[in-house]
């Protein structure tokens, strides 16, 4: 159950009115990687399996594709929520992501809180030669709005999509964390062994340096968000070879790094 109806008091033409809102619902999951504490963040319930897949994917805990991580459900609240899961991981197979312990809580809004440093950039840079019909955007748009049933029922929920160039979409989640929502879908991706048909993500609130990072690991080349950049997502995306795009509404949007890179560019 990702909302939950809430009963409240609402003030409108001088008068307090009683209403019943439906909100979308945060817990906590505390993840443990063979048994030991990797982090606690919360998240909205749901898709647990590609949340955690994600994560561990992006934040180079367990970078390799080929091999799935024994991931078990080890406690659930009254409500039947999941609370805990461990994952298992050969020693070999951790990645130097683990290394850069969460020592604190990571809260829906904030991808990287609860680190102790932020990860290092180790170079590289996307080297697609790919490029996106500009107009096939606001279609791609158009699918994740029309998949975002949370929001639907409570406005307080993240999107994230992947796409082919094309338009075709290969995954949506949602979230009430933006990273939430960015990781479920490259667990689901990873999951579906889609991957490397990924090509464009989107997401339906701002962009910021956590998010940049997560579809570069990803390998997706294009990035596209409904609301603003920060200067340091621009900065980076421009370093790693992504096509940043930000204010993607009504038809229109701007580009901000490899402006270059798309089809009938006049």
């Amino acid at each position: 159950m990702s909302t939950k109806s809430y009963k409240g008091k609402k003030y409108q033409d001088e008068k307090f009115l009683s209403v019943q809102d439906v909100l979308t619902v945060e817990e906590s999951l505390k993840i443990t990687i063979n048994g030991s504490p990797y982090t606690i963040t919360m998240r909205t319930p749901g898709s647990e399996i590609e949340l955690v897949r994600g994560l561990l994917f992006s934040e180079n805990v367990h970078p390799d594709l080929q091999c799935d991580p024994v991931i078990t459900v080890k406690e659930k609240n009254i409500s039947g929520f999941i609370t805990w899961m461990d994952v298992s991981i050969p020693i070999d197979k951790i990645g130097k992501g683990f290394e850069t312990v969460r020592n604190i809580m990571s809260v829906s809004s904030c991808g990287i809180c609860g680190k102790t440093e932020l990860d290092e950039i180790t170079g590289g840079k996307l080297s697609s030669t790919e490029k996106l019909e500009p107009k096939i955007l606001s279609k791609m748009f158009e699918q994740m709005n029309e998949n975002q049933n949370t929001f639907r029922q409570s406005g307080g929920s993240h999107a994230c999509a992947a796409f082919t160039l094309s338009g075709k979409m290969l995954a949506i989640q949602e979230d009430i964390g933006r990273h939430n929502a960015v990781d479920k879908v490259i667990g689901s991706l990873i999951l579906q062994k889609k991957l490397h048909e990924a090509k464009c993500m989107t997401v339906s609130g701002r962009i910021s340096y956590e998010i940049v990072n997560k579809c570069f690991v990803a390998g997706i080349p294009f990035l596209a968000a409904v609301s603003a950049p920060s200067s340091l997502a621009v900065d980076l995306a421009e370093q790693m070879g992504i096509t940043l795009m930000a204010f993607c509404r009504e038809n229109k949007f701007t580009a901000y790094s490899h402006v270059g890179n798309f089809k009938n560019l006049s």
